[in-house]
């Protein structure tokens, strides 16, 4: 166990000292080498200041969540889906890099710092317990659970999904939508109960998920319910 274990902590100490992008090595307590840093797609210029995507100019309500997102109070994301980013994700999400959800968890935590995010309780996106045993863990609990450790809060899971669902990916606005219809179901309806809750995802699409989750929160009783994801779909590329 002695060898096991000094193997794993040199193996994340370095994860930590080398860029998370390139590998190259640095020399600081941060996750991405200085160029690699400059080249991130942050999402920081015009969006849409309800559901947070990136547009082409301010605006209150994009074409794309006036519709698609009602029951969200607000939405941010700290990066535009594109390239390294895109990458880290699919990385913790489908090859068991766990360790992204630390570096992506700061990312959050930056955000949240803002002040636009405060809540009563963090939750996630849930998966089934199937679809979570076959994957090995749920990414957006990692993420959660991360930026709870770093604000110093409990993580809590409010909501359950209560069917597997077909995948997202290859189905259009509409079709997400009844792909999720009465898919998931409120723990205890009294902790939600005129709270202000904010969910933690990976990425926002077309915000299908996030709606119908905070649709069933506020049927439940919370207040507010916002969002808050590592990555967004800009808005020309939502329904593509």
């Amino acid at each position: 166990m002695g060898k096991i274990s000094r193997f794993i902590d040199k193996y994340f100490s370095n994860v930590k000292w080398t860029c998370s992008v390139c590998g190259k090595e640095i020399f600081n307590e941060d996750y991405f080498c200085e160029k690699c840093f400059s080249s991130l797609p942050f999402n920081d210029q015009a969006k849409c200041l309800h559901c947070g995507r990136k547009t082409h100019f301010i605006q209150n309500y994009c074409t794309s969540c006036k519709e698609a997102m009602t029951d969200l109070e607000i939405a941010r994301s700290v990066f535009c889906y594109e390239k390294p980013i895109s990458e880290i994700i699919k990385s913790l999400k489908y090859n068991n890099n766990r360790y992204y959800a630390e570096v992506l968890g700061k990312c959050l935590f930056d955000e949240y710092s803002k002040g636009e995010l405060s809540a009563d309780i963090i939750t996630f996106v849930p998966m089934t317990e199937v679809a979570k045993s076959k994957r090995g863990y749920n990414q957006s609990e990692l993420l959660a659970k991360n930026l709870c450790d770093r604000i110093g809060l409990e993580l809590i899971k409010v909501v359950e999904k209560k069917k597997d669902t077909e995948s997202q990916a290859n189905l259009d606005k509409f079709q997400r939508m009844m792909n999720l219809r009465n898919a998931f179901k409120v723990i205890d309806k009294k902790m939600v109960q005129n709270k202000t809750i904010l969910l933690i995802d990976d990425v926002l699409t077309t915000g299908a998920t996030s709606q119908a989750i905070a649709s069933t929160l506020k049927k439940a009783g919370a207040s507010k319910v916002k969002l808050l994801t590592v990555a967004s779909v800009p808005i020309d590329l939502t329904f593509d």
